[in-house]
C-alpha cells in the first residue's frame, strides 16, 4: 500500500479571495524639475585612444622554498628569446631584459625622432 501524497504546497501563496489585494501605490514625488525639461547627456569621463600592446615579456618562475631552482624565461616580438636557471642566471636574465629596449628594432624610437 502507498501513503496518500500530501498535495500542499509551502512555496505557492494562498489566493485572495477579494478583488483588489493589493493596496493602491502611493504617488511619486518629484524632484524640483518642472515638466518639459529635458536632461542633457554629459560625459563623465574621456576614454583616452587604444593603449599600447605589449612588445617584450619577462616570466619569473620563483616556488615559495628558497632551496628550489628559480627559472626565468625573457622574449620579444623582435626575436629575442632567453631563459635562465638559478638565482644567478635569473638576475643576469633581469639585467639583460631590461637592457634590452636599447637594442630592440621595435622599441627603439631614434630613427623615428631623428626624421
Amino acid at each position: 500500500m502507498t501513503a496518500p501524497r500530501n498535495l500542499r504546497f509551502k512555496s505557492l501563496p494562498v489566493t485572495p479571495n477579494t478583488p483588489q489585494a493589493a493596496a493602491p501605490a502611493a504617488a511619486r514625488m518629484t524632484g524640483g524639475e518642472p515638466k518639459g525639461v529635458g536632461r542633457k547627456a554629459v560625459p563623465v569621463a574621456v576614454r583616452p585612444g587604444p593603449r599600447p600592446q605589449p612588445v617584450r615579456w619577462l616570466d619569473v618562475v620563483a616556488p615559495p622554498s628558497f632551496s628550489a631552482l628559480v627559472s626565468a624565461r625573457s622574449w620579444c616580438l623582435c626575436g629575442y628569446e632567453r631563459t635562465a636557471r638559478g638565482r644567478s642566471g635569473v638576475l643576469a636574465l633581469i639585467e639583460a631584459h631590461t637592457a634590452h629596449p636599447e637594442s630592440c628594432p621595435l622599441l627603439n624610437t631614434e630613427g623615428s625622432e631623428a626624421a
